[in-house]
């Protein structure tokens, strides 16, 4: 059974929380994902056998959290995030950001840079609301979304309801209009067959942020799931390359 945080938005976040040494490690799922995926259970292994604290939690709307998913958005979520992040970890943090997950890690990064060691994303997906959904909808369906809300079908289950308010708030979120500073270690890994977030999209993001020390490992053949051996390879990896780094 996981424990919960009731913030002060009045929201009740599920979290599932081990102890160890700093910087802890935290993980950000993606858009309609739990924190019971293969990414976020593997890392939470790998950090209960090296020792090191570790952190995973369900955004409202989400898994075991309060609310409706279709009544969320990406502030809601990434306000939920920074709450788990200061209630819960102590010190500055490794955040490892999936998906959508690297859209809220980028705006811990402007939000609470100082509790924030160290950043590996997977598959980002910065500002997809208004690059991706906005943008690559007709002019029917924002027509339809005017009216509240759309239908979008999903690779992973049942449609994704999309609606006004998401995209609308979107808009108050995005990170590749303005300066994007990433002071600490960051790490961004990307598939080469992910048919979810194109590789453009890393490439961009690697353009537009401004840090020290920025890499980005495109795995031959991956899909946006990134979750196969090889992959859940690469992100442990990863943390462990940060992680020397701080």
């Amino acid at each position: 059974m996981p424990d919960y945080l009731d913030t002060a938005a009045g929201r009740r976040i599920a979290y599932h929380q081990s102890a160890g040494t700093g910087p802890g490690i935290v993980f950000l799922g993606g858009f309609k994902s739990d924190m019971d995926g293969t990414k976020a259970i593997h890392l939470e292994a790998w950090a209960k056998a090296q020792g090191r604290a570790f952190l995973r939690f369900d955004y409202s709307g989400h898994g075991q959290s309060s609310g409706a998913f279709t009544d969320g958005a990406i502030g809601d979520w990434a306000e939920d995030a920074q709450a788990a992040i200061e209630a819960l970890t102590e010190g500055a943090q490794v955040l490892v950001g999936s998906s959508m997950g690297g859209w809220i890690s980028l705006l811990m990064a402007k939000r609470i840079p100082e509790r924030i060691a160290a950043l590996v994303t997977i598959a980002a997906a910065p500002d997809f609301t208004e690059d991706s959904m906005w943008g690559g909808f007709t002019d029917a369906q924002k027509t339809e979304l005017e009216a509240g809300q759309v239908a979008l079908p999903s690779n992973y289950g049942e449609p994704y309801i999309i609606t006004k308010r998401l995209i609308e708030d979107g808009r108050n979120n995005l990170v590749l209009r303005a300066a994007l500073p990433l002071p600490f270690p960051v790490r961004f890994l990307q598939g080469t067959a992910d048919a979810d977030v194109e590789m453009s999209v890393a490439l961009r993001l690697m353009d537009h942020a401004d840090g020290p020390d920025m890499r980005l490992t495109l795995l031959k053949d991956a899909d946006h799931r990134f979750s196969d051996p090889q992959a859940l390879g690469v992100i442990e990896a990863a943390v462990i390359d940060v992680l020397g780094s701080v």
